[in-house]
């Protein structure tokens, strides 16, 4: 049995346990966990239309040829001067009743309001649910991908902290990042640099900032790597650090291992969260932790789990996540500190191999 097929079969018991008659999915990360392939995603119309016994790609004929040979699947077409809407009426045929329907929630809307019209009474409910849901746990091929592209960010990371100078902007450090990322064949996704007060924004877009003595920087990069991402946050200082970064730096690391220590299989998502934030509370910096404690990492970025402090979501073996607590001080500096983890039956498993410690640069001079 092939990975599709391994894949179809996971997806359907998941339709049968939840009462779904189809699922679709357009071209994107769902469709790719599937397929291994999904085409460029574009306006014409295109699903993988998953039924309870059978499964079709609907598609553009200017492209059939190339999703006959990906997909593997029995194609049903659709011509550009006659539209998609017979190629539909002809998925409901085969298909039959369908009383509930999973929608990619990536879709394009004028893929998803067309499909809905032709299983007109259909309860939509979102992918993540299900196809999301299974891609949760990680297996061994994904698992070693992400440990590869992790080693890969691992390396830019050394060259961001090898190009810290007094006088560089913010741009020209990133880009000695983008540069290491690229020698390797990466495909740069962001390589944040937030430099002196520029931290204390948690997305900062990398700008024209020069950075000066005593700054401390927030390095946060990413990048595309045989098929998976990476992610990585560490702090980084300009020659020495800014007064009070020793104590606010020594919290967040402290937070961090808290919710490591609480991710466990059977754990919801939220108690690892309550973790890191309660370190960071209690300490007096609960109001400076602005954002949730870390997200899911495989096909994508971001994707379940995510670690917020609502989330209701069981930790399973072999589920991938980052663990990110963050303490930003507006108008000083930010810390932030980011390292993807696999779960494993005894706890975390951590994909980088660098220290979280702040990585102060020589002083020139």
């Amino acid at each position: 049995m092939s990975r599709t097929d391994d894949k179809l079969s996971a997806i359907r018991a998941a339709m049968a346990e939840q009462g779904v008659e189809l699922c679709a999915l357009g071209p994107g990360a769902h469709m790719q966990w599937v397929l291994d392939w999904h085409p460029h995603p574009d306006e014409r119309l295109t699903l993988l239309a998953i039924g309870r016994d059978s499964a079709y790609f609907v598609v553009p004929s200017v492209n059939a040829e190339q999703a006959g040979a990906n997909a593997g699947l029995p194609l049903i077409t659709w011509r550009d001067e006659d539209g998609p809407e017979g190629a539909l009426r002809s998925l409901a045929q085969k298909i039959g009743g369908v009383t509930r329907l999973v929608l990619d929630e990536t879709m394009r809307t004028d893929f998803s309001l067309p499909l809905m019209d032709a299983f007109q009474g259909a309860t939509p409910v979102f992918a993540d649910r299900l196809v999301g849901a299974l891609r949760m746990v990680k297996d061994a091929g994904e698992l070693a991908a992400l440990k590869a592209s992790a080693g890969v960010a691992d390396r830019a990371m050394q060259a961001g902290f090898a190009a810290i100078r007094p006088g560089l902007t913010e741009t020209q450090v990133a880009q000695a990042m983008r540069d290491s990322f690229a020698a390797e064949g990466a495909a740069v996704a962001f390589t944040l640099c937030a430099s002196g007060p520029n931290g204390a924004f948690p997305h900062h877009s990398t700008g024209d900032r020069v950075l000066q003595e005593g700054d401390a920087i927030v390095f946060d990069i990413g990048a595309g790597y045989g098929g998976y991402p990476s992610d990585i946050t560490r702090m980084a200082a300009v020659g020495s650090l800014p007064a009070g970064y020793d104590e606010v730096h020594q919290v967040v690391e402290r937070a961090w291992q808290a919710a490591a220590e609480a991710a466990r299989p059977g754990v919801k998502a939220h108690v690892v969260d309550d973790a890191a934030r309660k370190v960071i509370t209690d300490a007096g910096y609960g109001e400076y932790f602005v954002h949730r404690t870390g997200h899911g990492l495989g096909l994508e970025i971001h994707e379940p789990p995510y670690l917020t402090s609502s989330s209701q979501t069981v930790l399973q073996e072999g589920m991938v996540f980052s663990i990110e607590p963050g303490i930003y001080i507006p108008g000083r500096f930010g810390i932030r500190l980011e390292d993807i983890v696999i779960l494993r039956a005894d706890g975390v498993e951590i994909l980088s191999t660098l220290p979280r410690d702040v990585q102060v640069s020589a002083s020139e001079g």
